[in-house]
């Protein structure tokens, strides 16, 4: 029960009223799926082009499990003004409407009983803080959701409670000029003078953290899966040459985790749209993955730092979190740990069994780091990090794999989606189906694996030897001791991993024949050769021509630092490279540029000016951050600098604003 003073607003009155509610019925908010099932939304959703406001008209259904005296649905700093309520769809009743102020919820009070069915209806307006994101993105207006963590209950009247699922239908009006794209099929587009509504619908029930759009300038490409789910695959008109290093791999993903899994992919399409300025690498909303566009690529970044993992990982959500989704943090692990094992499965189909070990080693690896840290947890704390949620949790799968063998694994994983499909798990749940088919208790498993507050990292290790010759090749390599062998190591039959290992702990064994090795040992080179002994000069230039942003970075500093006399030549091979999509390599060579005072074939003012324009909002924040760091380092964050660092501290990225606020500090510090 609840007794308390809540302020309570009345949509069209000027004036609030200070009530006192008794909520008898309503233990805790929390529990209202106790007495209510919300069904369905639909969604009327308009966006304003021109000042970034929303508004909308909602229809909701929902049934009574039991007597309750009042409901309520999430609006965060919402107006809402409710039209109507029907019972049973035939019978109009006449509630009273009040809004919790603390805790941003609107109830509807009435004396709702066990087995009734309700319509209602009711207007919205917000103009959203967060989950809403409006961008610009070269110049076009860009808009997304991040529904996880900051709640979809700040642009749609919906329930952050993730063990309501609910099937949506959103119909979205905006500009014409714009492609929009959200859950579900595309049932059809309504143009109107300058705008178009899409028409999205849902066939299943889900979360409503899942629930997304993205709106922005777009070309897509479609495909269809060998199970005949369409797939579409949104890019920006300018990148149409990123298309296929981007999405490559997809379909080959696509059909591995359906068969993988064994159970059908259950949505209706599966759609992924890279946007501007994402705050994480990628978001598994609903049969619509939204993406970093950071992870736009062309052929030579693919080798660096492709979409491959999290394009997988995303994918596996789409059964793990969004068919079946935890109770609560503290089985987060179901979702997270489910889809990093997956995407690892889809990754040793793609590169094989030695990319597969390798990955599990130093996850492993990270894992024993962490514990030794102190900061360790159990894989049931919901305030685990993120290395123990995804990576560990992967562990426990594959540790549980190793011990039931693959046909009791694949069975109850199978069951265990079949039997809670659309619905909520916890740990138990799908542990009991492991047992069921494996016939025996796994308590001691559990104990060990799972509940643990340290990662059984030998154990861990111990089982990669018994399955893995290269991870014991590995583990067999240790250089750092002066060992005879680790010359030839570096020569002869040892894994690229081993001869990079070799070179991290004894650089200077390398020769001219070490750069013969693979694209991963020469970036090694390039990392671990800082200062480039003449006899190797000839062959290190060489790695100015990689395929790698990464490789041509490390090489280019590494060059012009070890041979002043040919700084000239370096800078004038790499002044067409620009590098990812924070222009690693082209902001490195305007830095090198200006301190190249006898290199004169660039206006050194103009170069400048350049490098702090990146500095500038217009620019993405990987790229802003960049500028910033380089200008940090040249002791040379001019006003123009220092106003657009202000400027960042505001962003939406939480990573951007985390940055701008650490290096004002130390600017702060330089200055006194």
């Amino acid at each position: 029960m609840y007794f308390g003073v809540i302020l309570v607003y009345f949509y069209g009155m000027k004036k609030i009223l200070l009530i006192s509610i008794l909520f008898l019925s309503c233990i805790c908010f929390a529990q209202q799926t106790d007495y209510v099932d919300f069904k369905s939304v639909e969604a009327d959703v308009k966006i304003r082009y021109f000042d970034d406001k929303v508004s909308g008209f909602l229809k909701v259904e929902f049934d009574i499990i039991k007597d309750i005296d009042s409901i309520f649905v999430d609006a965060k700093d919402m107006r809402l003004r409710f039209e109507s309520l029907w019972k049973e769809k035939k019978e109009r009743v006449f509630p009273k409407f009040e809004y919790s102020e603390e805790q941003n919820k609107n109830f509807i009070v009435h004396d709702f009983k066990k087995g009734e069915t309700f319509l209602l209806f009711f207007y919205y307006a917000a103009n959203p803080k967060k989950a809403l994101y409006f961008v610009q993105k070269n110049g076009e207006k860009q808009i997304w959701t991040q529904g996880q963590g900051k709640y979809t209950s700040n642009w749609l009247p919906s329930l952050d409670d993730t063990n309501d699922k609910i099937e949506f239908d959103l119909k979205i009006t905006y500009h014409k000029d714009y492609e929009v794209v959200s859950n579900g099929k595309l049932v059809n587009k309504i143009e109107k003078d300058s705008t178009i509504t899409w028409h999205y619908n849902m066939q299943n029930p889900m979360p409503s953290y899942l629930v997304a759009l993205a709106i922005g300038k777009y070309d897509k490409i479609t495909d269809t899966s060998k199970s005949g789910i369409p797939l579409e695959y949104y890019y920006y008109p300018e990148d149409s040459l990123k298309v296929e290093p981007t999405y490559r791999y997809s379909n080959q993903m696509f059909d591995f985790l359906e068969e993988e899994i064994g159970f059908p992919y259950p949505w209706q399409n599966y759609k992924q749209v890279p946007v501007h300025d994402f705050l994480y690498a990628g978001m598994e909303n609903t049969s619509c993955t939204i993406f970093s566009d950071a992870y736009m690529v062309d052929e030579i970044g693919f080798n660096d730092k492709n979409y491959v993992n999290v394009n997988a990982h995303e994918l596996a959500h789409q059964w793990f979190g969004n068919l079946v989704t935890a109770t609560s943090g503290e089985h987060h692990w179901l979702q997270e740990g489910f889809a990093t094992y997956y995407a690892l499965l889809a990754e040793r189909d793609i590169f094989g069994d030695d990319y597969y070990y390798f990955d599990l080693y130093e996850n492993a690896v990270n894992l024993g780091r962490q514990d030794l840290a102190g900061d360790g947890t159990s894989l049931l704390n919901p305030k685990s990090s993120s290395l123990t949620f995804y990576q560990r949790g992967a562990w426990v799968l594959h540790a549980l794999r190793s011990k039931v063998g693959d046909e009791v694994f694949k069975k109850a994983v199978k069951s265990y989606l079949e039997k809670h499909q659309y619905a909520n798990v916890e740990t138990s749940d799908f542990i009991s189906e492991v047992e069921r088919f494996y016939g025996r208790s796994l308590s001691s498993f559990v104990n060990l694996w799972i509940k643990a507050e340290r990662f059984p990292v030998e154990e861990a290790i111990t089982m990669l030897q018994n399955q893995s010759t290269r991870i014991n090749e590995y583990l067999m390599v240790d250089c750092e001791a002066n060992s005879s062998k680790c010359a030839n190591y570096l020569k002869y039959y040892v894994s690229d991993e081993a001869k990079i290992k070799v070179i991290s702990q004894r650089p200077e064994l390398v020769t001219n024949d070490t750069f013969k090795h693979g694209l991963k040992v020469r970036q090694a080179i390039s990392q671990y050769i800082t200062n480039v002994p003449e006899r190797l000069k000839e062959d290190y230039e060489s790695l100015l021509d990689d395929p790698s942003y990464i490789t041509i970075e490390n090489a280019l500093y590494n060059l012009w630092s070890s041979f002043p006399t040919d700084r000239a030549k370096y800078l004038s091979k790499t002044r067409n490279i620009i590098g990812f999509n924070d222009m690693n390599v082209k902001l490195l060579w305007i830095v090198l540029n200006l301190n190249t005072p006898f290199y004169q074939a660039d206006n050194k003012q103009a170069l400048f000016e350049e490098l702090v324009s990146y500095t500038d909002e217009a620019y993405n924040a990987d790229l802003r951050m960049n500028a910033f760091r380089y200008l940090n380092l040249m002791s040379a964050c001019n006003e123009k600098c220092k106003s657009n660092l202000e400027n960042a501290k505001t962003h939406h990225n939480w990573r951007m604003v985390k940055y701008a606020k650490g290096l004002s500090e130390k600017l702060k510090e330089k200055k006194d």
